[in-house]
Formats: structure tokens, C-alpha cells, sequence
């Protein structure tokens, strides 16, 4: 039986799925109702992953990486500027002149978190944590990404110990929310 991903890997399957769901965006109809669905569900998508790197990566960043308060509050600010881009798409229906114009703007802001990440945080991390605490934290990431909260919160605090406290019930709230209203699923007309 092979070993469960990392963190590492955990959190880069992560950005190929929402790469992913940017690929079926930029396909979909300009203000479609599938459309607007595929942005719901990449927001929800970007706000679990927030969480969970909220929670559990920059907390080992700081711990293990060189200038590791550095690089976690870079990290955390790029996260702060997408939930603002979601928070303001979550506002706009799909018709609207701005739509267009704020998903590209976070599709750009994403790839380039994820590019920093990738090519320049993760490497780090991999050379100077533990694979032992690496494996405990895919873990961790893969559970709080199970009861995290799916809509933006862009000016909620970024402490790890905050964000655990806050995200099992917001992520409750945000569900039963999400179930109601048909969030992320393409509406019929």
C-alpha cells in the first residue's frame, strides 16, 4: 500500500483542479448560467484550499522555512487580494460587463500564486521539513479542506489558530447555504 500525498502534493492537486476549472470557464458561454456555476465552484474550491494553507502550510512555512514569516505573509496577502476578486465575482451575475473582466483578473492572480508557490515556496519547504511532518500535514490539509467554508471571507483573520477555530462552522453554514441556493450548480432556466 503506498504512502498518502503530502502536503506538497496535496496542495498541488489542488491547483490542478482549479487550473482545470479555469480551462472549462474560459470554454463555457459568456453569460451562461454554466458559467457563472464554474465560478462558483472554482471559488468554493479556492476558499478550501485558503483554509487549508491557511491552517496548516504557512504555519510550517514560518517553522521550517528560511525568512518563513516572509514568505507566509506574502503568501497570506496574495490570498487576501483573490478572496477580494471572488467576494467581488460572488456579487456579479454572469451578463455583467465585469464579470468577465474580475474572472480573468483572478484567473491571473491565481497562476501566478500558484507558479510562486510551486516553483519557489514548495521547493523550500520539501528541502527543510521533515518528510514525517510533511506526510502529518497532507493529512491535516486533506481533513480541514473537508469542513471548510466555500464562500470568501477576504478580511477574516489569517491566523492559523483563528482560522481552525472559525472554519468547521462556517463551513457548515456555507453548505447548507451552498444546498439552498444551488451554489457552483448550473441553474436550468
Amino acid at each position: 500500500m503506498g504512502t498518502a500525498p503530502d502536503v506538497i502534493e496535496e496542495l498541488t492537486a489542488d491547483h490542478r483542479a482549479v487550473q482545470r476549472l479555469f480551462d472549462r470557464i474560459r470554454v463555457a458561454e459568456p453569460g451562461s448560467a454554466a458559467r457563472k456555476a464554474l465560478v462558483e465552484q472554482v471559488s468554493a474550491a479556492l476558499v478550501r484550499h485558503s483554509v487549508a494553507e491557511k491552517e496548516h502550510l504557512y504555519p510550517a512555512v514560518r517553522d521550517h522555512v528560511a525568512h518563513g514569516q516572509r514568505w507566509a505573509e506574502k503568501e497570506l496577502s496574495d490570498h487576501e487580494r483573490i478572496e477580494e476578486l471572488l467576494h467581488a465575482l460572488e456579487r456579479r451575475e454572469p451578463q455583467d460587463e465585469e464579470f468577465t473582466a474580475l474572472v480573468l483578473a483572478l484567473s491571473t492572480r491565481v497562476t501566478s500564486h500558484i507558479l510562486d508557490e510551486e516553483q519557489r515556496l514548495f521547493p523550500r519547504l520539501q528541502a527543510t521539513c521533515p518528510a514525517d511532518i510533511r506526510q502529518e500535514l497532507g493529512e491535516k490539509v486533506r481533513r480541514a479542506r473537508n469542513s471548510a467554508p466555500t464562500h470568501p471571507r477576504p478580511h477574516a483573520p489569517d491566523s492559523a489558530l483563528a482560522t481552525r477555530a472559525v472554519s468547521p462552522g462556517l463551513g457548515l453554514l456555507d453548505g447548507v447555504r451552498d444546498f439552498f441556493t444551488r451554489r457552483g450548480r448550473a441553474r436550468r432556466s
